[in-house]
């Protein structure tokens, strides 16, 4: 694939004027509240043949109470130690489910606790499966999610998964093996643009590592590129031809733009120059109006790949330096 979007000096001033609605910040504060009012974590030992970790299976409430699972790693003796850890709030790609923890050991090994979140509803298109339903109902929608309950933002999709990340975020604090004044959250794809959303409605993260995140700038995504999932969007409007206004007012409360304005922590961004999957201005315009200010990390010959291992290893040197800075204030 060859360079499609900005030229590099442009995507590093790139500050679309994204619209957000009067309502975006009520909508978000009684959704997060209506979904703090239910209670109810279980925690269970799993079996798990490695010998470095201990892994349980977690339920959390998430919106409207609905049960979502996660999995909890952490280093072998983390609850017999004498200081709580620093924990990193992962969120995984489209269509895949939090699979098995063996395949997410790269925190705990650093010294992380690790709390891998489901996508409700999703986990059956690739990776080793989920475990979290979706019991809200959507109307006409195209094959997908992304315009799942697209019709108003109470009943879109990404309204009961965001308020999951907000309260995976949530609970993760109260374990007493973690240190709440040190959490972070990432994701790659789909799972970064959670944990933006997740940034932009919690406060005191330590930090947030969004990989390629869809979901920003949306009105330009989906019309810069004919690649899943944000051509659902497009395929939804090309039969449903009267509906725009209405999907962009709902998009409009979803936008990682909107977010990023909101997020107090410090931010470590990764695109790919040639990701037509998220493409690289998209990614910019969420990473230059920052809140907390953000970094990023080229990959000028990548696609939706981006960095892979290479791109942990700098998220990690990051992410270090900014839980030993937040223990030595503490």
């Amino acid at each position: 694939m060859a360079r499609f979007d900005l030229a590099p000096a442009q995507l590093a001033t790139y500050r679309p004027p994204v619209a957000e609605p009067s309502e975006f910040d009520a909508f978000w504060a009684r959704t997060i509240a209506a979904a703090r009012t239910h209670e109810g974590v279980t925690r269970t030992p799993a079996e798990f043949p490695v010998d470095l970790v201990d892994v349980e299976d977690v339920t959390f409430p998430g919106f409207a109470g609905d049960p979502v699972r996660a999995w909890l790693v952490l280093p072998r003796d983390a609850r017999r130690a004498d200081a709580a850890l620093p924990a990193v709030v992962e969120f995984v790609g489209y269509g895949r489910g939090r699979g098995l923890p063996i395949e997410r050991l790269h925190w705990p090994v650093a010294e992380f606790a690790q709390l891998i979140v489901d996508t409700r509803g999703q986990g059956s298109t690739w990776g080793t499966g989920g475990d979290t339903s979706d019991p809200h109902g959507s109307g006409p929608a195209t094959a997908g999610f992304l315009t799942r309950g697209i019709e108003s933002p109470d009943t879109y999709y990404y309204r009961r998964v965001f308020t999951d990340a907000v309260r995976a975020v949530d609970i993760v604090r109260a374990f007493p093996e973690v240190d709440a004044d040190r959490v972070a959250v990432t994701g790659n794809s789909q799972g970064g643009a959670i944990a933006i959303a997740a940034a932009g409605l919690s406060d005191g993260l330590v930090g947030v590592l969004p990989t390629a995140p869809i979901l920003s700038d949306v009105r330009r995504a989906i019309g810069l590129t004919d690649a899943d999932p944000h051509a659902e969007i497009t395929k939804y409007l090309s039969v449903h031809r009267d509906r725009a206004e209405q999907v962009f007012e709902t998009l409009s409360f979803f936008d990682g733009v909107s977010f990023a304005r909101r997020a107090s922590a410090p931010a470590l961004f990764g695109v790919a120059h040639m990701d037509t999957v998220s493409p690289p201005s998209t990614v910019y315009a969420a990473a230059n109006q920052w809140r907390g200010g953000a970094e990023i990390i080229d990959y000028p010959w990548n696609g939706h790949e981006g960095g892979e291992a290479r791109h942990w290893i700098a998220q990690l040197r990051w992410l270090r330096d900014r839980v030993r800075a937040e223990r030595g204030t503490a």
